[in-house]
């Protein structure tokens, strides 16, 4: 059975990344879900109805993301930021199945938004840390 070859590099490239990349890969991808969900809620719903499960499958995957980036926080080496990003993921779901009731673009956006600059940040942060040999201090537990 031939794989994928998308998948297989997508397999790949997950199972090669340190716990900083995975973390910056988890951002990237509750952001892209955040563009299709944006993109269906620009749409005129009652046209488009299908596109309501849509959106609510895309906010599903976000809030899925969220809830595994809060399962990896490591509290005791991550200290006050671990509890920091605790509250602000709590905040997110919270806004996210909010938005998601309501059908409310704007939500989205803000919350995009604060993911995107959260990705850019652990993106250098996870530069660093492979540069430096001491990524496993990042506070974040992916191995759960």
């Amino acid at each position: 059975m031939t794989q994928n070859p998308l998948a297989a590099y997508r397999e790949t490239r997950v199972r090669t990344a340190g716990p900083g990349q995975l973390v910056v890969m988890l951002y990237e991808e509750a952001v892209k879900q955040c563009d299709r969900a944006i993109d269906f809620l620009d749409t005129d719903l009652k046209k488009k109805p299908a596109n309501i499960e849509k959106i609510n499958h895309a906010l599903g995957k976000v809030q899925d993301i969220i809830t595994e980036l809060m399962a990896s926080l490591d509290f005791e080496a991550g200290g006050d930021i671990a509890r920091d990003l605790f509250s602000l993921y709590v905040y997110f779901n919270r806004e996210l199945s909010e938005a998601n009731i309501v059908k409310d673009i704007s939500r989205v956006k803000l919350i995009r938004s604060m993911l995107a600059e959260l990705s850019s940040a652990w993106a250098v942060a996870a530069t660093k840390a492979q540069g430096s040999g001491d990524e496993r201090r990042s506070g974040v537990n992916i191995a759960g």
